[in-house]
């Protein structure tokens, strides 16, 4: 089995050790942790998560010791904890993104947080211990994206977290409660029965419950594979005739992976993560960045946003059929409308929490604006967030053209949040929840997660 692609798996996820964690590495999780924890805060506060809270109260009360996000006192079972809290995470859609595209922390921290709550007090994960499991989980995801090209894109079937997301909370869990290199297998393969959910689903409230059901049955998977389930132990290879993981890819090629050596590099070392600025699908951040540019150029033209004075707003986008809505009817769908976005960002200057209530949606000015809009799909301008740009032409009635481009934003890999910026959001997300205090410990907690004795305080 070790020489398979599945037993390579399920071996570096029992191999890893936290001396093999760089300090790039230590440091870029800490930070996507962190925000994962605020972006969930802030998410406890939404329509779909209190949906999906009621729904685990009301249906499951047993085994309740895993806390829930910006509930004070709520326990839930520790696989109805990580749905819960996985929801919260990706309600807005505010949560970080990988490359290629999924959605990584969200899948995997809620699994963490509450399987260390589960977990008897002399058998507690200490933060290093916790820190490791959340980036095997990070690593697993990493490498199965990379297994297809098509996982490069933006994505057209499968939303990704539900498929890679899924199997990364198990190795994550599986890792935490310590399963041995066949448990670990297992528990890959049971996640892959577990996964997947379709894209036709974006933009609606079904799509945070991808994200919370990564979180739950990746945990799932590594309960019942600790308990004696089994699976296909070649889940992960590509059998002839017999689809296992290849199954949610059109094109697949995987490659083992290697058991870790003191100097093994993860994936995160390579790769670092984008945090959004505000909650939107991150094709928004492209758009809004070129709306915010072609907006100041607009007030040195005329003195103040007029849009009288446009003719047409042109967006330069690429083809991706989930993101681009003419006219979004509901703060999911606005959340993925590159219209939407470029254009709240045009009449108000920014665009934040407040720019999805349904009070700004439906503003007569904001519809006036989407009215003008003309999307063009230029050639050069691919569904890939690592190439993709945004552009935002003003044809004004005067003759005159103005033009905001940006090709990368700030919080993309390439132009990373500083520490400043990220701490700004992670304080201003907790504080709908959270008092100042509690805000200030956890920045600690998780600054010094290393130290920590018992990963369950987190």
């Amino acid at each position: 089995p070790e020489e398979t692609v599945t037993g390579s798996f399920a071996s570096f996820i029992g191999a890893a050790r936290p001396e093999q964690l760089s300090q790039t590495v230590r440091h870029r999780s800490k930070r996507m942790i962190l925000d994962s924890i605020g972006v969930g805060l802030v998410g406890s506060t939404t329509r779909v998560f209190d949906i999906a809270l009621r729904y685990c109260r009301e249906l499951y009360s047993s085994g309740a010791v895993s806390s829930v996000y910006g509930k004070p006192g709520v326990k839930l079972s520790p696989t109805l904890a990580a749905f819960t809290n996985g929801v919260a995470t990706h309600s807005m859609d505010f949560d970080d993104t990988w490359h290629p595209a999924t959605h990584p922390s969200g899948a995997v921290l809620p699994a963490l947080l509450a399987a260390s709550q589960m977990l008897p007090p002399n058998t507690k994960p200490s933060g290093l211990d916790f820190l490791l499991a959340f980036n095997v989980g990070l690593e697993v995801q990493g490498r199965l994206m990379h297994f297809s090209t098509e996982a490069h894109d933006i994505p057209k079937r499968f939303h990704p977290p539900s498929v890679v997301g899924t199997l990364g909370s198990a190795a994550a869990a599986a890792k935490l409660l310590s399963l041995s290199s066949a448990q670990c297998g297992h528990a890959l393969g049971i996640a892959a029965s577990l996964a997947g959910a379709p894209m036709a689903n974006a933009a609606t409230q079904a799509k945070p419950l991808h994200v919370g059901n990564a979180a739950r049955l990746g945990l799932e998977a590594a309960l019942l594979a600790a308990r004696g389930m089994e699976a296909n132990p070649l889940i992960l290879d590509e059998i002839p005739g017999c689809s296992g993981f290849s199954a949610f890819y059109s094109v697949y090629q995987p490659k083992p992976l290697s058991t870790p050596s003191e100097h093994h590099e993860f994936l995160l070392e390579k790769q670092d993560i984008a945090f959004k600025r505000f909650p939107a699908h991150l094709g928004m951040h492209w758009v809004v960045d070129a709306a915010l540019s072609v907006r100041n150029l607009f007030l040195n033209y005329a003195g103040s946003f007029s849009p009288s004075l446009i003719r047409t707003i042109v967006l330069k986008i690429p083809v991706s059929k989930y993101i681009n809505r003419p006219f979004p009817s509901s703060e999911h769908q606005a959340r993925h409308s590159f219209q939407f976005n470029a254009c709240a960002a045009l009449l108000d200057g920014e665009v934040g929490l407040g720019s999805f209530s349904e009070s700004s949606i439906q503003r007569q000015e904001l519809r006036e604006l989407l009215d003008k809009v003309v999307v063009e799909h230029p050639e050069d301008n691919v569904a890939n967030f690592d190439k993709m740009y945004g552009e935002v032409a003003l044809l004004l009635h005067s003759g005159d053209v103005l033009t905001g481009k940006c090709d990368t934003f700030y919080g993309h890999w390439r132009k990373p949040l500083s520490k400043e910026s990220l701490l700004k959001k992670f304080r201003s997300n907790a504080s709908h929840v959270l008092p100042e205090g509690k805000i200030e410990g956890i920045i600690t907690l998780v600054d010094n997660l290393e130290e920590l004795a018992d990963g369950s305080q987190l």
